[in-house]
């Protein structure tokens, strides 16, 4: 089962994490209080387009 993972860590840039969001078909992710959280892992079909859009790895899809 995929799993999306965010790597706070990584975040240079916010607007990153609204694009990644943005691009996910099925609301894995949820933005509250200003911050980007992983609400419905279970969502995940893995088509790792939030991943793609985080050049410096701000986020990553795990197939275990």
């Amino acid at each position: 089962m995929p799993k999306p993972i965010i790597h706070y860590e990584k975040v240079k840039d916010p607007k990153v994490l609204d694009e990644a969001i943005a691009s996910c078909p099925t609301e894995v992710f949820v933005k509250e209080k200003g911050k980007v959280t992983v609400k419905n892992p279970k969502n995940c079909i893995g088509c790792r387009a939030c991943e793609a859009l985080c050049h410096n790895g701000e986020i990553t899809v795990s197939d275990d």
